[in-house]
């Protein structure tokens, strides 16, 4: 299987801040992230993947930003202190462009000698729109800037032949200009000439992510995603959202394998059982549930004001929760069936994701499960606490995988693409995606 570790601030409960040991501004300093990096490629996990909320994720007068620093500069440090594992950033197709996107992430690429990973969005919400724009763009326009927008940083990146630097010092022919290709893209959003200004990597380019839950991700990831990070809290869930997407590959040409579904596994890790029920309480305990109130209304769309923790949402508000999307969908499901919102909080820890609360033995359970399914290809793991969470996956749940023969116990290569078994590009194979939009 393929594990990759997602890392955020001080950790994913909520309360994680506020942990002994941990650092309550984690999240805007880069020395915690370098220390996650190191930690995660002696445990020979995959990759690292970082996500992205270019603002304010909710108001933080109780718990810290989730993300501070922008994760290609993360990902660039973290790549002059590690040698092997994957480095996967998130970067929004909404309020970017595709040439510097494109360029960004070969640079990094190339940095890292063939570790990247880019995760397309969208991105949505008016915290964050209201940074870019005066209206937020439609979900339907975001997803059909979204298809030109990746198809163009395909293009761009394929813009060179594997041989196209010759840098014969001799003859002095620097680069054979008939193998690097403008590529001329006139579209719906896009009017790009190309080519990129940079070569490719050891693996060609970067691996490309898709992450989400909506019927659009899933086609997008169809048609042009190797790997995807989603939300599924039950194998039936997994297993249909395994089986639409495979589907669709299947029917755009793609071969059923081609790409590697990691959902997210939010993990408390206890010497025992009990241990980690109390440390899963005493996490609660040191959460502030107005700050989680806020949250939860804001991934529900509702105001914050008219709700209450310890009742359901009122009748007059459950229409809004049909218009959910994303990640936030599994709330608006058990606040739709009438759950009070202190008891979303709390299933919902895991931010929409599956949760594991045990020993060792346990987690690995959980992740064995799983796997032998055939629903997943692997998981992300999402630990509560960074500071100590990550170490006990890494030490103790990671060498039961081994003992298992479930997880390897070295890297297979150098590149990301060698880590996930997938292929280099072949690039002179392929006609421009984005004129086919």
């Amino acid at each position: 299987m393929h594990l990759s570790v997602h890392p955020v601030a001080a950790g994913h409960h909520p309360g994680a801040w506020r942990w002994p040991g941990s650092d309550p501004l984690a999240f805007a300093r880069i020395e915690g992230y370098l220390e996650v990096a190191k930690l995660a490629e002696r445990g020979r996990l995959d990759s690292i993947f970082l996500a992205d909320v270019p603002g304010l994720h909710a108001d933080i007068d109780n718990y810290p930003q989730l993300n501070g620093l922008e994760p290609t500069l993360i990902l660039t440090a973290m790549a002059t202190v590690t040698e092997r594992i994957g480095l996967v950033g998130t970067a929004s197709t909404t309020f970017n462009e595709p040439f510097n996107i494109a360029r960004r992430f070969q640079a990094l690429d190339l940095i890292s000698h063939g570790r990247a990973g880019w995760n397309a969005v969208t991105t949505s919400g008016p915290r964050v729109s209201a940074n870019f724009v005066a209206q937020e763009p439609s979900s339907q326009t975001r997803y059909a800037r979204a298809e030109e927008f990746v198809a163009v940083v395909l293009d761009l990146w394929r813009s060179w032949a594997p041989d196209a630097l010759v840098a014969d010092v001799e003859s002095g022919l620097y680069a054979d200009m008939a193998k690097i290709r403008p590529i001329d893209h006139q579209g719906r959003f896009f009017s790009v000439r190309g080519p990129l200004s940079l070569p490719p990597s050891e693996q060609g380019y970067p691996v490309l992510y898709h992450a989400g839950v909506s019927d659009q991700v899933r086609t997008l990831t169809a048609r042009t995603g190797e790997a995807m990070f989603t939300a599924a809290v039950d194998l039936d869930t997994a297993r249909a959202e395994l089986d639409v997407v495979r589907s669709r590959a299947a029917g755009l040409g793609r071969p059923p394998d081609a790409v590697r579904f990691l959902p997210g596994l939010v993990t408390s890790v206890g010497g025992t059982e009990r241990e980690a029920l109390e440390r899963r309480q005493a996490l609660d305990e040191l959460s502030d549930p107005r700050g989680s109130l806020r949250a939860l209304a804001a991934q529900l769309g509702l105001p914050a004001e008219d709700l209450e923790l310890d009742r359901p949402v009122p009748p007059t508000l459950r229409e809004n929760l049909a218009r959910v999307r994303g990640h936030a969908r599994p709330f608006a499901r058990l606040a739709a069936a009438g759950h009070t919102l202190r008891d979303i909080i709390r299933r919902g820890g895991g931010g929409g994701h599956i949760v594991a609360v045990g020993d060792p033995e346990q987690v690995a359970d959980v992740i064995e499960t799983w796997f032998a399914a055939g629903v997943v290809d692997g998981f992300t793991l999402m630990p509560d606490v960074t500071v100590d969470g990550l170490p006990a996956l890494v030490d103790q749940v990671v060498p039961i995988l081994r003992r298992r023969g479930i997880f390897r116990s070295d890297y297979r290569g150098t590149t990301l693409r060698e880590h996930y078994g997938l292929p280099i590009p072949d690039v002179a194979a392929r006609r421009p995606l984005a004129r086919a939009l």
